[in-house]
């Protein structure tokens, strides 16, 4: 099977359905972390191209609910210029939710309602993965199942050390991190589960 993840410079996805013998790509304006099959540039290029299926990961900084301090830096005040680089990330996200491969998935987090995104398919916890984080994941899933819970594990921490939980990460001395590049990868236990269940 052909295969395009879409917006992924780690490697991690690609990689999982690449050891399961499929034709795997991943594709970012960022090089690779890791040597494989990999297109540095513009994904809409190629997001039409033939792909049996696609998983994107399309950036999420501007939609994020986690954003919305940003998005109002005066409470009920908006930044005009967020709010525009929001749009144009909504029309990023939705070139993938419409583009022409027939089994497609299409990951973010929580979103902000005022960018009113479609209603998502499922959500998904690392720790429904082997992975003991809490990180609310949505998945907007055409042609394919649901992705099922592979190894539910007890929640220890929130991964993403904006929440003021006094259980959540610091980013200091452990892997979680205020660093967006680590924050935007993929779990490998989700990844391995994506491979199996939908490759």
């Amino acid at each position: 099977m052909k295969v395009l993840v879409a917006c992924e410079f780690s490697g991690i996805v690609r990689d999982a359905f690449k050891e399961r013998g499929h034709d795997a790509w991943s594709c970012d304006l960022l090089p690779t972390e890791k040597e494989g099959q990999h297109i540095q540039g513009d994904v809409l290029e190629i997001l039409n191209d033939g792909w049996d299926l696609m998983i994107a990961f399309p950036p999420c900084t501007y939609l994020a609910k986690s954003s919305a301090c940003r998005l109002y830096p005066k409470a009920k005040q908006i930044d005009n210029e967020r709010y525009k680089k929001g749009l144009e990330a909504k029309d990023f996200f939705m070139k993938f939710i419409n583009s022409k491969c027939e089994k497609r998935v299409v990951e973010n987090p929580v979103s902000l309602k005022i960018f009113n995104l479609p209603m998502f398919s499922q959500e998904i916890e690392p720790y429904q993965f082997g992975h003991p984080f809490s990180k609310k994941t949505r998945l907007w899933i055409s042609g394919l199942p649901l992705l099922k819970p592979t190894t539910i594990v007890k929640k220890e921490r929130t991964y993403l050390p904006s929440s003021t939980s006094k259980n959540a990460y610091s980013g200091k001395n452990d892997k979680c991190t205020r660093n967006s590049f680590v924050a935007s990868k993929t779990f490998s236990g989700i990844a391995k589960a994506m491979a199996e269940q939908w490759g």
